[in-house]
């Protein structure tokens, strides 16, 4: 089985099969699913969404759009994970900047949105941080040292 080196700190390289890369990243996205579902869950009894409102009409929207992005950053870890020597770091920064790219459409075009309201915008904020959090911390799982 083929591996990639990762380093989690400056000094401390190992393997980290490409198998256990495909096997957490299964795991992340299906932990940015369920997480993202308990927002949509919550936030549905505390906001009420609008039905008119199609973005959070269902929990479809949530299941697909958190699957396709997660998915995304699973790929985007693998390079970073290939081509970098710190990969957790170099991970987290540009997740950063993709949180906050991200919600940048739910602050200006989705309040223009029919059925919108601040609170449904302020709940897909919440489910991009939500996931960010979890794809970030789960991915970076591979390349933390082990307990001694």
């Amino acid at each position: 089985m083929s591996s990639v080196a990762a380093s989690s700190a400056p000094g401390n390289c190992r393997s980290v099969t490409w198998g256990r890369v495909t096997l957490v990243g299964l795991a992340t996205v299906a932990a940015a699913v369920l997480a993202n579902l308990v927002v949509y869950a919550i936030g549905g009894l505390v906001v009420g969404y609008d039905p008119t409102f199609l973005v959070l009409a269902t929990a479809g929207g949530t299941i697909i759009f958190t699957i396709a992005c997660a998915i995304v950053a699973v790929l985007v870890y693998g390079l970073i994970l290939r081509f970098t020597a710190d990969p957790a770091r170099v991970f987290t920064r540009v997740a950063a900047v993709v949180l906050v790219l991200s919600v940048i459409p739910d602050l200006t075009y989705i309040p223009s949105v029919p059925g919108a309201s601040g609170a449904q915008a302020a709940v897909l904020v919440l489910m991009h941080v939500v996931a960010a959090v979890v794809i970030v911390r789960v991915m970076t799982m591979l390349t933390r040292p082990s307990p001694r």
